[in-house]
C-alpha cells in the first residue's frame, strides 16, 4: 500500500492573507485620499535630515542616472593622521591654560584668615551676612510683615547703646547682644 503525503508550506498561505489585506487597503482607503487613482505602493527609504542640505547640481547635459542618496549627504571634514600623544598633551598643558598662581592673596586684618586683596572676606562675610538675617527677623517680627514697614530709616541699637538726637523719627531696632567690631555705628 502506497501513502502520498502532501506537506504544505505556511508561506504561501501567509503571502495570500497579505495580499488580500493589502488589496482591501488599497481599495478602501486610498481612493478618498488621491480622487481615485492609487499610486503605486512599494518599499521606500526615509532618511531624516535638516532643510539645510545642499541640494545636487544638476548638470545640463542629459544624464540618465537616478539620483544618489549621497548627492544629499552633507560631508564633514575628517582629520588625515591621528594626532600624537605629544602634540596632545602640549596642547592641554599649555601654560596659557594652565590656572595662574595668585599673588594677590592677604591675610585679613579682622579675622586672619587668607583673602584676596581688595574683596571682602569670606568668613567675616558670611558673619555679616548671619548678623543681617537676624536683625531681618527681628524687624518682621516687629511690624508683622513686609506691607507693614514705615519710609523711615533704620537704626540698629546693641546692648548698652541710647538712641541720639538724630535718631528721632527714624525706626529703632535694638539687638541683645553685644556689637560686632565689624559692624561701625553711624
Amino acid at each position: 500500500m502506497a501513502a502520498l503525503v502532501l506537506v504544505f508550506s505556511p508561506l504561501p498561505r501567509l503571502r495570500a492573507l497579505l495580499q488580500r489585506c493589502w488589496g482591501r487597503l488599497e481599495r478602501g482607503l486610498l481612493p478618498g485620499f488621491s480622487g481615485g487613482q492609487c499610486p503605486p505602493w512599494g518599499p521606500a527609504l526615509a532618511v531624516q535630515a535638516p532643510a539645510f542640505l545642499p541640494q545636487p547640481v544638476n548638470d545640463t547635459s542629459e544624464s540618465n542616472e537616478a539620483p544618489s542618496l549621497f548627492d544629499s549627504v552633507l560631508w564633514m571634514a575628517a582629520p588625515k593622521k591621528r594626532r600624537t600623544i605629544e602634540v596632545n598633551r602640549c596642547r592641554r598643558r599649555n601654560p596659557n591654560k594652565l590656572i595662574k598662581v595668585k599673588r594677590n592673596i592677604d591675610v585679613c586684618p579682622e579675622c586672619g584668615n587668607l583673602k584676596q586683596k581688595h574683596v571682602l572676606c569670606g568668613y567675616c562675610y558670611a558673619k555679616v551676612k548671619a548678623e543681617t538675617r537676624l536683625i531681618r527677623m527681628e524687624i518682621r517680627e516687629k511690624e508683622g510683615g513686609p506691607f507693614n514697614a514705615p519710609t523711615v530709616e533704620t537704626v540698629v541699637l546693641y546692648d548698652g547703646e541710647k538712641p541720639t538726637e538724630k535718631d528721632e523719627g527714624k525706626r529703632i531696632i535694638e539687638r541683645a547682644r553685644k556689637r560686632p567690631s565689624w559692624f561701625v555705628q553711624n
